[in-house]
């Protein structure tokens, strides 16, 4: 082959790789924003939002926009999410890209698309998720998420699950089994964020090589929204309650004004001051 040829392909494939670049950007964009969008349209609806006792104690978030079922006989679904972790001091990452795949995840027959939210209570599904993939329900205990922000679990069984899963289909927030379902990392979709070689650790310690977008930041200002404001709603709730304030005495009722007594003058006859008569 000609050196003219090599350079011609070589020009070739370069535009060929910055197009493919240039068009990762605003799809990995618009995923990050329908995330935020499933996030706040869950969380402004008191009956059903996510209980603030699940989210202030949260390790992690997963929200999937849009998971399509693959097939109406054999159930499976497949969809991209974003995945955020609290860090010790209460703070959340920047989103990682996840894929979720799998089996049969428990969502009303004939339901075509639905927002799918994960919440971690422990770091062991999370480092399955980083160094890999992960299989909800081998890998970790997943259970049916309540709702209601001031909902709690209602089982013990539910109290020793991992990780809590709902669903959003037809406009109902409901919790939803998801046994079977696999979450990996969407490297492709890291990469086109964050830069080459990117791994999801280098994401969550603040370590890739460039910037997210403002889209995909917007991800983890929800979740420091959504998070502070379940957290002032426990202090709140948590906070002793006064004990009422004695009633005010009533005043004294006015004293009547005693009339003043005057005593009476007493007057003693005057000394008779005329002479006796002469002898």
């Amino acid at each position: 082959m000609s050196r003219p040829i090599r350079a011609a392909l070589g020009l070739a494939l370069a535009a060929s790789l910055a197009s493919t670049a240039a068009l990762a950007g605003p799809q990995e964009d618009a995923r990050a924003q329908n995330a935020v969008r499933v996030l706040t349209d869950i969380q402004a609806i008191p009956e059903s939002a996510i209980p603030d006792k699940l989210f202030d104690e949260a390790r992690a978030v997963l929200v999937v926009p849009d998971a399509i079922k693959a097939g109406l006989v054999i159930g499976g679904r497949r969809g991209h999410g974003l995945l955020s972790i609290k860090a010790v001091d209460g703070t959340w990452s920047n989103p990682a890209f996840v894929t979720l795949t799998g089996g049969s995840i428990g969502l009303q027959a004939g339901v075509q698309s639905a927002d799918i939210v994960l919440v971690f209570r422990s770091d062991r599904g999370l480092e399955s998720i980083v160094n890999g993939k992960f299989t909800l329900g081998a890998d970790a205990g997943v259970a049916a998420g309540p709702v209601g922000r001031n909902a709690s679990a209602a089982t013990d069984g539910a109290m020793k699950a991992e990780i809590w899963s709902w669903s959003r289909a037809r406009g109902l927030f409901a919790g939803v089994a998801l046994d079977g379902a696999v979450l990996s990392i969407d490297d492709a979709a890291d990469e086109s964020v964050y830069g080459r070689d990117t791994t999801p650790r280098m994401i969550f310690e603040s370590r890739a090589p460039q910037a997210p977008s403002g889209a995909v930041v917007a991800f983890r200002d929800a979740l420091e929204e959504a998070t502070a404001t379940a957290r002032a709603r426990r202090a709140a709730e948590d906070a002793p309650v006064a004990a009422p304030a004695a009633p005010a005495a009533a005043p004294a009722p006015p004293v009547a004004a005693t009339p003043a007594t005057t005593s009476p003058v007493v007057t003693e006859p005057l000394p008779d001051t005329t002479p006796p008569p002469a002898q």
